[in-house]
């Protein structure tokens, strides 16, 4: 753009709008002499004429013209102007007269910048490469992509994003740098690695008119789905016509320097628009029809700068330059400076340069969204536009940085609307109750071959989000979990191939799997426990009335008895209060008497212990403690006894071997393991807690026959052999709820949560959650439990009814009964037959001696015939005696 007098010629060159200069009236080989026009203007609205004569872009400083000059008189300044528009190939050369002669050279594209920093006549509108490559990034570290994908169209671009190529040295980013193929269009084959190599997140670096290219390539590669995130550096994202792919779910985002909030700017986009449309049509650029481009915009601001600068500079004289005489303009300085010290607003947002390098500095870039809904919020129909299919969402500034605004969802849209009547790919896996086949004698299609929890389930998020579904069967029946070479398998691997949209199955949220896929809140908590057979019920045995104390405790109690009854009997001999008088009539008698012999004291114990007391009781303060203390531990024996005595004579037993985890990890008899590949397997192969490292161990060492292929497998090994599953406790519910053979033993090993599976960074997975909450306020997720868990159902043994007590509960007691009595009848003839013997003992001992005696006493007279007589009289004597002594027995101390 010139600004020079004494000449009367205007001479202009096609630039496509690239650089704007002051020069003198010569012509310079860079130019195209066959666009050359020459003309007589006298005022800087003149130049809109000429111009719209013969170019295609170079109508806008036309239009920039008219509309700057629409309200206002030219000044006298602004005679003998002159413009010169050059292509972006002659950069070079223009800047290097520019320096020479000291002419303001404006550029609106990207320049690479020289390394001397010599160009002190340059000034560039475009936004400095090196700052739109920090805004880049802080948008990935904002996402918090992990890896990325950056697609180029030539070298410059690597140039222009150095800063994003530099932050794997710096951030836990990794990043592929790919080109796109030189020279033809077709990027399918690129397209297609990206694909198969699960390459979600892709910045492409390239003009707009490649970007519409790529775009409809990405659409017949299957590409354009929510699962994708597209970012386009060039600024002309917003122009290009993207209705094409709105309702795609796509995430594509970009972008836009074009301050479109202003309505002033609004206003001069629609009349722009409008002078558009009103020419001929031009050749297919991937642009909307009317739709300003950036480039056009700055040379708009250009313009805009120019003009204003002129304005303000009115008082300037301006000499003729001549190229050949290498003379600079000596007002160039001056009027460079009036431009870079200025702060300018334009459609492009704020201007202001660095005085150093002549970049633009502090400006912003409206960061922008496709969208699928519209707000009809501005006046015009390209406004409208870029209201529907764009949304604002944040703001970069190359000062202050990154400031997001509207990231995740429009507050004022409702969460059905990003799913309603789309198609979504539910994986599953065949589960009871869970996933079914349905029974019927006609031949089902579709989804209407399954029934089960889960069917519901889908049914109700569904009806709640509004999307349909389509469900299908994972191929290889598994779960999901990772071999040694990180790969995945079953439903998980669905997910992470993004061959489906939704897993919907008891999938078993764990940590490893949230790595790789995303998970909705759980609809249902649960822990892993042990499926076992249930062992056959025993009887109370005759002897069952033993069972309330173990045979420790009634060894205990039996030598506390005798325990006490020594120490009775001890502490009753030494106290003298346990001694008395047996003739209290005879106070002067020396013969004392105590209750407590060794025999009395067990009988004492064994009374107490039995509950019914004794004739003897203690008379001393000692021994009264000693009876107190048996009283009080007989209560508490008792007692517990008497409150066990009916669950033991009236509850069937049953015995299991097992009856925890750690019972299974510290036998080899009983084989256990776990459905293979999924969730419980993966927990006892994580673990670090030694019972559970312990139970892998056994698992891993025998895993074709501990690890079984599905649930089925299992719970029929389970009833065929000494086998115990260990699986989710909500499976074992429904299992042992139909199967009274089975039942859980222990309680719960961990605890967890079945929860809806997406891909990763699925925008489904937040709406899911949303409704799966719903639902469970609402106790849907509650009954639709109990409808798929309620079965005929197992007698609860907690439940049965107290029976008559049989011989075969209490017969023991008859056993002991009649043991006791039999035993009685031996004792006393037992004791019978010990006191007949020594009772004749003693009187044979006493006869004896007695009869020597008489004999010596009466003498036997044989001749005078009183034998008879001697003989009745000792037997008198003897028989006396034995009265007399029988008597004093009974005083035997």
């Amino acid at each position: 753009m010139g600004h020079l007098d004494g000449g009367s010629e205007t001479a202009l060159h096609p630039p496509s709008g690239d650089q704007v200069s002051f020069l003198s009236s010569c012509h310079l080989t860079v130019q195209h002499p066959p666009t050359v026009l020459r003309g007589t203007e006298n005022q800087l609205q003149s130049l809109s004429l000429p111009l719209l004569m013969f170019l295609e872009e170079s109508t806008f400083p036309t239009f920039a013209v008219t509309s700057i000059n629409r309200n206002r008189t030219p000044p006298r300044a602004m005679t003998s102007q002159r413009i010169n528009l050059f292509d972006y190939s002659s950069v070079s050369a223009v800047q290097s007269i520019c320096n020479a002669l000291e002419v303001p050279h404006i550029q609106t594209r990207w320049k690479h910048p020289s390394v001397d920093n010599k160009d002190l006549f340059y000034i560039n509108l475009y936004p400095d490469y090196a700052a739109i490559s920090r805004a880049i990034l802080d948008l990935v570290l904002y996402y918090n992509w992990k890896t990325v994908t950056v697609v180029y169209e030539d070298s410059t671009g690597l140039i222009r994003l150095q800063e994003l190529i530099k932050a794997p040295s710096r951030y836990n980013i990794k990043i592929k740098i790919r080109q796109l193929p030189s020279g033809n269009k077709d990027a399918k084959p690129l397209l297609k690695e990206m694909k198969k190599g699960k390459e979600f997140y892709v910045i492409f670096d390239c003009s707009h008119e490649t970007a519409a290219e790529i775009l409809k390539q990405i659409l017949f590669m299957g590409m354009m789905t929510e699962y994708y995130h597209y970012f386009f550096t060039t600024l002309d994202l917003f122009a290009l016509d993207l209705e094409l792919y709105r309702y795609s779910g796509v995430n594509m985002t970009g972008f836009r320097l074009l301050n479109i909030d202003n309505p002033h700017v609004s206003s001069i986009i629609e009349k722009w628009s409008m002078e558009r449309l009103q020419a001929p049509p031009r050749p297919e650029t991937g642009l909307l029809d009317g739709m300003m481009t950036t480039e056009a915009a700055l040379m708009y601001d250009a313009v805009y700068m120019v003009a204003i600068a002129s304005h303000r500079a009115s008082q300037l004289t301006v000499s003729s330059l001549q190229c050949h005489r290498h003379k600079p303009w000596r007002l160039g300085p001056r009027f460079m400076n009036l431009i870079k010290e200025a702060r300018w607003d334009g459609l492009t947002g704020h201007i202001t340069f660095n005085k150093t390098n002549g970049l633009r500095k502090d400006f912003d870039l409206d960061i922008i969204s496709l969208k699928e809904e519209g707000t009809e919020k501005a006046a015009g129909e390209v406004s409208k536009h870029l209201y529907k299919v764009w949304k604002k969402i944040g703001i970069w500034n190359s000062n202050s940085g990154l400031n997001m605004t509207d990231s995740n969802k429009d507050k004022s849209s409702n969460i059905t609307d990003s799913l309603a009547n789309r198609t979504l790919i539910v994986t599953t896996i065949l589960e009871e109750p869970y996933v079914m086949y349905r029974k019927s004698d006609k031949p089902l299609y579709g989804n209407d071959r399954f029934e089960g929890y889960c069917l519901d389930l889908l049914k109700e998020l569904s009806n709640i989000l509004g999307f349909i579904y389509d469900v299908k069967l994972v191929p290889d029946g598994k779960y999901g979990a990772q071999n040694d070479k990180g790969e995945w398998n079953g439903m998980v691997k669905e997910l992470i191939d993004h061959r489906a949209d939704l897993a919907v199955a008891p999938l078993t949220i764990t940590y490893v799997r949230e790595k790789v896929i995303d998970f909705s809140k759980p609809f249902m908590t649960l822990g892993i426990s042990i499926l076992y057979r249930k062992p056959n019920g025993t009887n109370p045995g005759v002897f069952s009335f033993l069972n309330p104390l173990s045979p420790d405790i009634w060894m205990y109690v039996l030598l506390a008895c005798l325990g006490v009854s020594c120490v009775l009997f001890v502490i009753a001999r030494f106290t003298p209060y346990e001694w008395y008088n047996p003739h209290p009539c005879n106070p002067d008698s020396d013969v004392v008497e105590n209750n407590f012999t060794l025999l009395n004291s067990f009988w004492f114990g064994v009374g107490a212990l039995m509950q019914q007391g004794s004739e003897l009781m203690p008379k001393a303060l000692s021994t009264r403690i000693v009876g107190g203390i048996w009283w009080f531990f007989t209560l508490i024996i008792i007692s517990s006894y008497t409150a066990n005595l009916a669950a033991f004579l009236t509850v069937e037993r049953m015995e299991s071997p097992i009856d925890s985890a750690d019972d299974l990890a510290k036998q080899t008899k009983i084989e256990y393991g776990a459905v293979r590949d999924g969730s419980t397997m993966t927990f006892f192969k994580k673990s670090k807690i030694s019972t559970y490292e312990k139970m892998w161990a056994f698992m891993s060492s025998r895993q074709q026959t501990a690890l079984v292929r599905n649930s089925d497998e299992g719970i029929q090994r389970v009833l065929t052999t000494d086998y115990a599953l260990l699986m989710e406790s909500t499976s074992i519910e429904y299992v042992t709820q139909r199967n009274c053979n089975l039942t859980q033993i222990g309680g719960l090993i961990d605890s967890k949560g079945y929860g809806v599976g997406t891909p990763i960074g699925s925008p489904y997975r937040d709406k899911i959650t949303i409704a799966i909450l719903q639902l469970q306020e609402e106790g849907k997720l509650h009954m639709m439990k109990e409808k798929w868990w309620r079965g005929n159902g197992c007698p609860e043994e907690d439940n049965k009814e107290a029976s008559a007590l049989g011989v075969e509960n209490i017969g023991g007691i008859f056993i002991v009964l009649a043991a006791g009595l039999v035993l009685s009848v031996f004792v006393a003839i037992g004791e019978f037959i010990y006191k007949s013997r020594k009772n004749n003992d003693i009187e044979q001992a006493f006869c004896f001696f007695y009869g020597l005696q008489c004999k010596q006493t009466h003498p036997t007279n044989s001749t005078s015939g009183t034998t008879l007589s001697t003989d009745l009289e000792c037997g008198k004597l003897i028989r006396e005696e034995r009265g007399i002594r029988k008597q004093s027995s009974v005083h035997t101390v």
